[in-house]
This record gives C-alpha cells, structure tokens and sequence, in this order.
C-alpha cells in the first residue's frame, strides 16, 4: 500500500510541474514542444480508442508541418478544416475574452458590427455576456494582453501557410471564411460538411 501511495504522489507531481510548464508557455504567447503535444495525444487517442471512440476531432493542432507529419504517423485524418477570420476581429475577441473567478465559465464582452464594404463581407459577433451573478467576478487571461496576443498572431501567421500547403497536397484542406459568430457560422459550417462531395465542399467554402 505504501509503495502505491508512493506512486501516485509521485505521478500527481508530474502532472503538476507539468500544467505550471504548460501555463508559463501559454502566458507568454508561445507555442507549447512537439514532444509534449504529441506524448498528451497519443495517450489520450490510445484511451478513445480502448472506450471504442469512432472518431475525434483536433482544434488547433498540427501548427507545423513537422507536427503534421508526425501525426500522420500517429493516426490518420480524414478533413483538415481551416476557420479564417479577419485579423483586427480576432485581436478584439481575444482581448474581450473574461472568466468568472468563482464558476470558471468562459464569457466574452466584445462585440463585433462591422459593415460590408469594398466586396468585403459584413461580420456580427453578438458578446457573450455572464449572469448576473458573474459580472462582478469577470477577470482577464493573463496571456489576453495587446502583446502576447500580436505575437501569437505572428507565429501562427509564420507557420500556418506550410501547413495548409501540406492539407492542400494532399486534397484534405477545407478552406471557411467566419461570416459572423456561432449562430451565424455553425449552421453553414454544418451544411457545407454534411455535402457528400468533397470538391463541392472546397467550391462552397472558398
């Protein structure tokens, strides 16, 4: 009993340096190791597949084209599908972004209205505002700062475009522009996974 005890206390441990490790990566707008990704995937898609999951779904993950090929040699992916969103509309939700201190529930005071012009589409995103009970508690993501936000926008914009070449060769890439926030896009995001074709997804999304 005791050596199991031991054990346990021993792998709470790791676990703890490693989210104060996670936590000091993300704080800085930076983007956490290969290894680590990976090594936190591939156990938690061997533990999906021993329940008899059928399927999974990645957000934000592969970022580089390393990181994609190494998937590959993990699992195998069937659609890569890449959400675009204007830039300044990105920088303004991420700098709305608000927790509840007391219920950890994720809200958003930003709203988007921007007006379509010069063939530009026009994008509403409605706030997410907390219950009553929670405006009093709201408090910002230490990584939601101006900064750390421009910064992970550049790394993102540096690695991204490889990754999409690599989906786009291989014809697993599906390119959708956001026309607003969730009630506006999950409806036509819907319609355009649930077409049978693949090419008719591609045409409907670009």
């Amino acid at each position: 009993m005791t050596s199991h005890i031991a054990h346990v206390t021993h792998v709470y441990t790791l676990m703890r340096c490693l989210g104060t490790q996670l936590s000091g990566i993300v704080n800085q707008g930076k983007l956490v190791s290969d290894e680590i990704i990976i090594s936190l995937l591939s156990k938690r898609l061997e533990k999906g597949e021993v329940k008899g999951e059928s399927g999974f779904i990645l957000d934000g993950f592969p970022r580089t084209v390393r990181q994609a090929e190494i998937l590959e040699g993990v699992t195998d992916i069937d659609l890569v599908v890449n959400l675009k969103l204007r830039e300044d509309v990105l920088l303004e939700k991420c700098l709305g972004r608000r927790i509840c201190s007391q219920c950890g529930g994720n809200f958003n005071v930003a709203c988007i209205d921007i007006k379509g012009e010069n063939d530009k589409p026009a994008i509403y995103m409605a706030p997410l505002l907390p219950p009553a009970g929670c405006e009093s508690k709201l408090i910002t993501r230490a990584d939601d700062t101006e900064e750390v936000v421009k910064e992970r926008f550049r790394i993102y914009n540096d690695m991204s475009q490889p990754v999409e070449e690599f989906y786009r060769s291989q014809g697993k890439l599906l390119v959708f522009d956001l026309p607003g926030g969730i009630p506006e896009s999950w409806p036509k995001l819907l319609q355009v996974l649930n077409l049978d074709d693949y090419d008719v997804k591609q045409s409907v999304a670009a």
